[in-house]
């Protein structure tokens, strides 16, 4: 498969990968200036011309997406004893990161909010898992890029999410929703976390998260109610712009930064208004 063939299937799957560039060459290199290949994390499509300098390529490419880079780099390489290639030439790569989502969002609940919040979440730079155990309640087309997981187990959903995922939970049961509150508040190693409710359900589920001994720190990450405060309207899809304006929020404002267990930095980010709700 070409190199431009493959990006376009790698868009569409929603699926990151780097795209490595030869833009100079000095001396005896095995491909010219112009060639190029395709890194995912899993597989390659193209050359640069093979041997050790693809491979510290694909190895350089492969931490640029493990680490979720969104920048791009210039690498010169020598291609003498080094890199074990004879050419005796040097190469300069560019790494261009493609695809690689700014959100890993996870969507508990197929209801009326997350029917119209999936295809909102689906057109940014997110990767999307929408979760439910009703198939009945996932419409019949289910937005490119978004991931649909149906299991009657949706709390084993929260462990299968990376570090700094973001998390958004509106399911039809409050007891439901309680547990995968304390499971996401259990990690403690989210970007963001929403749950769908009023300042009522929050103080009630604050009191019985209290009763199973999470600190009021953990707690305060929690946003409920959430969604832009300035966005006002109870229609489905007023609530989901809403949400979906937090979310942008929140990652142009953590972009670029680690978060790590207990980190509260996003949530310092995010609006005075919006911590304590």
């Amino acid at each position: 498969m070409s190199w431009i063939s493959a990006l376009a299937d790698l868009q569409q799957q929603g699926e990151p990968c780097v795209l490595v560039t030869i833009i100079e060459e000095r001396g005896s290199t095995p491909r010219n200036a112009g060639s190029k290949m395709v890194v995912t994390m899993d597989r390659i499509f193209e050359t640069i011309g093979g041997g050790h300098l693809e491979y510290k390529a694909m190895e350089l490419a492969r931490e640029m997406l493990a680490s979720r880079s969104q920048d791009t780099r210039l690498e010169r390489f020598s291609l003498g004893a080094s890199l074990g290639q004879c050419c005796g030439g040097a190469t300069v790569l560019l790494f261009e990161p493609m695809g690689q989502p700014q959100a890993q969002i996870a969507v508990f609940g197929a209801g009326h909010v997350g029917r119209a919040l999936v295809p909102l979440l689906a057109s940014l730079p997110c990767k999307v898992r929408w979760i439910d155990s009703r198939e009945n309640e996932f419409p019949a087309q289910i937005p490119a890029g978004v991931e649909k997981v149906l299991n009657d187990e949706v709390v084993d959903e929260v462990e299968a999410m990376p570090a700094g995922s973001y998390y958004i939970v509106m399911t039809h049961n409050h007891q439901l929703d309680l547990e995968l509150t304390a499971a996401i508040l259990k990690r403690n190693d989210f970007a963001y976390y929403g749950l769908i409710g009023s300042k009522t359900k929050r103080v009630k589920f604050e009191h019985r998260l209290r009763e199973r001994g999470f600190a009021p720190e953990v707690m305060q990450r929690m946003r409920c109610p959430m969604g832009l405060p300035e966005v006002k309207g109870k229609l489905p899809v007023e609530i989901a712009v809403s949400i979906a304006g937090e979310v942008i929020a929140t990652y142009n404002a953590a972009f670029g930064q680690d978060v790590k267990k207990g980190d509260t930095t996003v949530a310092k980010l995010l609006p005075a208004s919006r911590r304590t709700q």
